[in-house]
């Protein structure tokens, strides 16, 4: 988004995307295509939140749904190891490049550089993501706290966002204490729903939501039919967040994907509508603006420490980091679209896992 918004087509400033990819990490739900609802919104009013949020969202829901069938009528998945091994190292250049960009927009004062610091070895030591948002925001906020009255309106303006996104989290969150075990349409999207309206972080943490709520409590699925989903999830383009379809056509063919999609994005589009119009207000605070700042560098300190794990998994050996930082250096100094990169990366790793290298 950072390379084909902000440096491509110059829709938006670095900072106002720093600023919603912020906004977009202190809601619950998946904070990619949150960033997406916020630009579309940023762009195009109402309309566009509602057509940026669906664009990002369709095409993976179709990929996803595609591979569901698969599974469901053939009983297994295609094979997508060596695919991977191409993929993954040009995923780290481009999370890479856009650290690089987005870092020297965010870390704008010695103090931010120290905050950004902190950040990192916190995240790196396993601090949830949300308390090192906070953390760092807090932080920063308290730096420039001076009681005039000002500041403390763009404070209040700050506790608004948070009671405006509080409202739809927690009336969501009680629509699905009702949920019945046997898998309907409707327990399906409130399970769902209550998923996408409490669910921050990664991937990972949606994992962990998944299995304590499909495996553990109500026993849809097995472990095997979940770790299959998530890895649809992961290796399709679009939101990691799509797992959510596959899972649903698995339990209820095509009507639960869409209404298990549906359920777990809803809340994205909900909690972007309520908090987006005040973003803009919030900046303009003394104290409301110096806790974006922290989040903004916070943020990027997770992006660190994610990309470094990531590396660890992808980076296998000289033919990987070959490609690594290959693509690394045709993002940064040739400027080539990250997308041929992706497929390029793949179109490798097939063609290397057919010879058997």
């Amino acid at each position: 988004m950072e390379d084909e918004l902000v440096r491509r087509r110059g829709w938006l400033s670095r900072e106002k995307f720093l600023d919603l990819l912020g906004a977009s990490n202190l809601i619950p739900g998946p904070s990619s295509s949150e960033l997406a609802i916020h630009i579309g919104y940023q762009r195009a009013g109402f309309a566009g939140l509602l057509v940026a949020g669906t664009c990002f969202i369709l095409p993976a829901f179709g990929m996803v749904s595609a591979f569901a069938w698969a599974y469901v009528h053939f009983g297994h998945l295609p094979a997508i190891s060596a695919l991977l091994y191409g993929v993954k190292p040009v995923v780290i250049a481009v999370i890479l490049q856009a650290l690089w960009g987005l870092s020297r927009s965010a870390v704008k004062t010695k103090l931010l550089g120290v905050v950004a610091l902190a950040s990192t070895a916190l995240a790196y030591f396993g601090l949830h993501p949300f308390l090192l948002l906070l953390a760092a925001g807090t932080a920063m906020a308290l730096t420039k706290l001076d009681f005039q009255r000002a500041g403390i309106t763009g404070f209040a303006s700050s506790a608004a966002l948070d009671r405006s996104m509080a409202t739809p989290r927690a009336l969501l969150a009680a629509a699905a204490a009702s949920i019945a075990t046997p898998v309907t349409v409707s327990s399906l999207f409130l399970v769902f729903l209550k998923i996408g309206a409490v669910v921050f972080g990664s991937g990972y943490v949606l994992l962990a939501f998944l299995r304590a709520d499909l495996v553990a409590h109500r026993g849809w699925l097995t472990d095997a039919q979940l770790i299959d989903a998530v890895a649809v999830g992961q290796v399709t383009p679009g939101p990691v967040f799509t797992t959510a379809t596959f899972i649903g056509y698995i339990l209820a063919g095509m009507t639960g994907a869409t209404v298990a999609t549906i359920g777990i994005f809803l809340p994205a589009f909900i909690l972007v509508a309520a908090s987006g119009p005040i973003v803009s207000r919030i900046r303009k605070s003394k104290i409301a603006g110096a806790f974006l700042d922290g989040v903004n560098v916070a943020s990027l300190a997770l992006m660190a420490v994610v990309s470094w794990q990531l590396a660890r998994a992808s980076v296998l050996d000289v033919e990987t980091a070959v490609l690594a930082v290959g693509s690394l250096v045709a993002l940064l100094c040739f400027h080539v679209n990250s997308a041929w990169l992706v497929l390029g990366g793949a179109v490798i790793g097939i063609l290397t896992g057919s010879i058997g290298l």
